[in-house]
C-alpha cells in the first residue's frame, strides 16, 4: 500500500509530456510573469518515478524553488494515512464483481502468474483490487525492475513539498485525493479497466519500450521526443487509449486547474510542481496562462 500511495499518479506516466509550441526552448521549468503579478511564478514538469538526483541536471531549478513563498502540486500530499485510507476504500470491486466476471479462464492465469511473479502474492491475494490498481502496481514495480539504479523511493512532488515545509511554506493541492481517485481508479468502466490491464499484461515488450523512449526523453529534457511519444498514432499498438481518455487525464483536468491557479499566484509566488503531461501543448498549463494574459518563459 505504501507503494500505491506513493506512486498515485503513475497511471499518468506513460507518454506524459507534449511539446511547446513552435518557437519555444525545449524546457521542463518555465517563469509566469505579468498580468498583474508582483512577483514571478514557476512551474515544473515532474515523471513521478525519477530519482530525485535528476534536479541537479534541470537548470536554474533551485534558484526558482527558493524565490517563492510556497508550492503547488495536483494533491496536497501531506496526510498520507488519511490518503491510504481514501484509497482502500476505493479500491475494492463492488461485490458481485470478479476477475472471473471480467476475464477469460486464460487472461486470470497469465495475470496470476504475472502479479506473482512481479509481486509475490496473485489474485488469491489481490483479486478483489480493481483493474486500474492492478495496472499502477505492474507499471511501477516494472518501472523499478527495469531502472534500479534510478528508481527513488520518494517523487520529485512529494520532495518540493517536503522542502517547503521544512521552509514553513504553505502547500497547496490543485485537486482533491477524491478528484485523483476518480480519474486513476473510478473513471473507467471495470470491464475496460480489465481490457487495458489484460493488454498491459500480454504485451510486456510495449511496456518495456515505452519506459525506455520516456526514460530517455526526459532525461534529456527532450520536449519533441515526448511529443512524438505523445501525439504519433502506432497502427499497430495494441492497447491505445481513447480521445476520451486521454482528455480525462489531461486536458480536462488542466482546463480546471487554470481556475485556480490565477488567485493561486496572486496570493504567493508559486512553485508549482505537476506531471509534465499538464504543462505544454496547445491545451496544457503554458497556453492556457498565455492565453490568460502571463507571459510565460522558458527556464534555461
Amino acid at each position: 500500500m505504501k507503494k500505491i500511495v506513493f506512486s498515485l499518479a503513475a497511471l499518468l506516466l506513460f507518454f506524459s509530456c507534449i511539446s511547446a509550441p513552435k518557437g519555444d526552448t525545449s524546457s521542463l521549468l518555465w517563469k509566469v510573469s505579468g498580468n498583474g503579478l508582483a512577483e514571478p511564478s514557476y512551474i515544473f514538469g515532474t515523471h513521478h518515478l525519477v530519482p530525485i538526483t535528476f534536479l541537479d541536471s534541470v537548470s536554474g531549478i533551485h534558484d526558482a524553488f527558493e524565490n517563492t513563498a510556497q508550492t503547488v502540486g495536483e494533491l496536497d500530499l501531506g496526510d498520507m494515512a488519511q490518503l491510504q485510507m481514501k484509497i482502500m476504500g476505493e479500491a475494492v470491486m463492488p461485490t458481485g464483481t470478479t476477475y472471473e466476471t471480467l476475464l477469460s479462464a486464460t487472461d486470470i492465469a497469465r495475470l496470476d502468474s504475472v502479479l506473482t511473479r512481479l509481486l509475490g502474492v496473485g489474485l488469491g491475494q489481490l483479486g478483489t483490487m480493481k483493474p486500474a490498481l492492478l495496472s499502477n502496481l505492474i507499471s511501477v514495480t516494472l518501472y523499478q525492475q527495469y531502472y534500479p539504479s534510478l528508481a527513488s523511493g520518494k517523487s520529485l512532488d512529494q520532495y518540493f513539498q517536503e522542502e517547503a515545509l521544512k521552509r514553513n511554506r504553505p502547500v497547496v493541492g490543485l485537486e482533491s485525493a477524491e478528484d485523483q481517485i476518480y480519474v486513476l481508479l473510478n473513471a473507467q468502466t471495470l470491464e475496460r479497466q480489465a481490457e487495458m490491464l489484460i493488454c498491459m499484461v500480454n504485451h510486456p515488450e510495449l511496456q518495456k519500450e515505452q519506459m525506455d523512449k520516456l526514460q530517455t526523453a526526459y532525461h534529456a529534457q527532450d520536449t519533441q521526443a515526448l511529443l512524438d511519444l505523445y501525439e504519433k498514432v502506432d497502427p499497430n499498438d495494441p492497447c491505445p487509449s481513447t480521445e476520451e481518455e486521454k482528455n480525462l487525464l489531461n486536458k480536462d483536468r488542466n482546463m480546471r486547474w487554470l481556475e485556480k491557479l490565477p488567485a493561486i499566484m496572486n496570493e504567493k509566488p508559486s512553485f508549482i510542481a505537476v506531471g509534465c503531461l499538464h504543462l505544454l501543448g496547445k491545451d496544457g498549463l503554458i497556453e492556457g496562462l498565455r492565453n490568460l494574459g502571463y507571459h510565460v518563459e522558458a527556464v534555461k
